[in-house]
């Protein structure tokens, strides 16, 4: 067997790479017969919002390397921390023992946090962090007498990872149906409808949303523990969007009757929305607050599962009680990402406080519906922050094109020919770029971006 070392990889030829690729390795997410018969793609390097691959060829990060990046890649300031920390000491418990970096960025999230949130358990991705607020949420009703109350609620297209808590408190079949059989009981409730671009809506229905859950609250409330949503962007559900004033209205619902408000902000948190949070903008203050993907600006795997006081308090108890949440991972506060994350935060403020996120967001907007509104193979545009989606269809009124045509993947393919990396969700582009993209940059994206899906679609028609 050959061995391959990790210092001359790089330099391996890219058909070597490809061989080993196919041969050894499983990608997330992935159809890997469909993955074979494409041209393989080996990321070397990055610079701001920028790749590049083994073969010199450079690609914009439309994706901000699956929601995470923030800063772009290389940045000079979060490479010094990360440095200036690897010099100390990569890894630490955090079974028993704390390190300086933990216990400062476990105040900062406070700090930034909504409300009364004042306590974060760290894991290492989101899956992990909505794992935590379920079982904090569950253990919590035992412990005040009310074991009845464990069923959970989500919305309609519900995606929060995929472990099976996390998969049982969602509603996304095309990824998990075929795990219902072992997905503990929940309940579910319509999503709104809401069309959204560069601030202005177009059309909302969150009046049905909101009816259906009050009667499930009134119904079966003695025994419902959380309701868990993603606030303002449902993203893997194609950056489906929430009216304004919703999250707040569901937020009261869920004081009414006595159930925990779980926000997963996984994906808008951090910046995504064009707040730090995504509950800053209604002032909601949720019991259980989950944090990942650009909490460390793609550079290392941390999240964190935030509640309060009260809730802390009340797994408080000799050890012998057998209160404690017996919860843990290996890799829990690791030094080297607390440290990226105290200074990706601290540059966050900074590009919110300086205007600069708000001001390209317009712009983003702004060009997004310039490039796509109107489009004969465009059905729907979605856009709220620095997070947009396109629904391709045919023109002319036909009918949907058939699963395996897989157009999503086709303009995929010929947006990378172009200079972009993006990813599709069947046949909906979902276009998330870090959010220090320059406006030369928008620009190159959307034109890109067109002249790709118009290749394709010419493609289809011969």
């Amino acid at each position: 067997m050959a061995i391959v070392q990790t210092d001359t990889a790089s330099e391996t030829s890219k058909s070597t790479l490809d061989q080993w690729d196919i041969s050894h390795s499983w990608h997330p997410f992935t159809q890997m017969q469909e993955y074979a018969s494409l041209p393989q793609l080996h990321v070397d390097r990055g610079e701001g919002c920028w790749i590049w691959d083994t073969e010199g060829n450079r690609y914009l990060d439309a994706n901000a390397s699956i929601w995470t990046n923030a800063h772009g890649h290389n940045d000079p300031e979060i490479n010094a921390a990360l440095k200036a920390q690897i010099d100390k000491i990569a890894h630490s418990t955090y079974l028993g023992l704390s390190h300086p970096l933990g216990a400062a960025l476990g105040k900062k999230l406070a700090d930034i946090s909504p409300g009364a949130l004042s306590r974060a358990i760290f894991s290492d991705n989101g899956s992990n962090a909505v794992e935590i607020a379920l079982k904090l949420s569950f253990q919590y009703w035992q412990l005040q007498g009310t074991p009845e109350k464990r069923l959970v609620v989500g919305m309609q297209n519900g995606y929060h990872g995929d472990t099976f808590g996390a998969m049982a408190a969602g509603d996304s079949q095309g990824f998990h149906g075929r795990f219902d059989p072992w997905l503990f009981e929940s309940r579910a409730f319509s999503s709104p409808i809401c069309e959204e671009v560069n601030g202005q809506v177009f059309f909302q229905d969150s009046e049905k949303s909101l009816s259906e859950l009050e009667i499930l609250l009134e119904t079966e409330g003695a025994s419902i523990a959380a309701l868990i949503l993603e606030p303002s962007i449902q993203g893997p559900a194609g950056m489906r969007l929430q009216p304004q004033g919703f999250l707040k209205a569901v937020e009261a619902l869920c004081r009414r009757f006595e159930v925990h408000l779980i926000l997963d902000e996984v994906f808008v948190g951090c910046g995504r929305t064009g707040s730090l949070l995504a509950c800053d903008v209604e002032s909601v203050e949720p019991d259980f607050l989950c944090l990942a993907k650009g909490l460390t600006a793609g550079y290392l795997p941390l999240a964190a599962t935030l509640t309060s006081e009260s809730v802390y308090e009340a797994f408080l108890g000799s050890f012998e009680s057998g209160r404690g949440f017996f919860h843990g991972h290996t890799f829990t506060g690791n030094p080297l990402a607390a440290c990226v994350a105290l200074k990706s935060i601290e540059k966050l403020e900074r590009l919110i406080d300086s205007k600069r996120l708000e001001s390209t967001v317009a712009y983003f907007g702004e060009r997004f519906d310039a490039a796509f509104r109107g489009h004969p193979n465009v059905g729907e545009i979605r856009q709220r922050g620095m997070a947009a989606a396109i629904d391709l269809c045919p023109d002319s009124g036909r009918d949907p094109w058939p699963i395996d045509e897989r157009v999503g993947m086709k303009v995929c393919i010929e947006a990378r020919k172009r200079g972009l990396l993006l990813r599709p969700l069947l046949d909906s582009i979902l276009i998330v770029p870090p959010l220090v993209i320059s406006a030369e940059e928008i620009d190159f994206l959307f034109e890109n971006l067109k002249t790709a899906l118009s290749a394709a679609m010419k493609k289809l028609s011969n």
